[in-house]
């Protein structure tokens, strides 16, 4: 016997197999690249404190970019 989850897996054509990989790779990118940032920069070029920047960039695609557009103190 089938779930429809299973099933929902096997209607999926490659191309969208790889298209949501690349984003996934991407998302994860950017949260890396957010946390190394965050992990270098000294506390007095981060608005807010660091702790508390932990939580925000793990939300999806918003965390990170609210981090490098809101976060940095240029």
């Amino acid at each position: 016997m089938t779930t429809k989850t299973s099933t929902a897996r096997r209607n999926v054509s490659p191309l969208a197999k790889v298209a949501l990989a690349l984003v996934g790779l991407v998302q994860i990118g950017l949260a890396l690249a957010a946390f190394s940032d965050l992990w270098a920069r000294p506390a007095t070029q981060v608005r807010m404190t660091k702790p508390a920047w932990i939580p925000i960039i793990l939300i999806n695609w918003i965390g990170p970019f609210a981090y490098f557009v809101g976060g940095v103190k240029r």
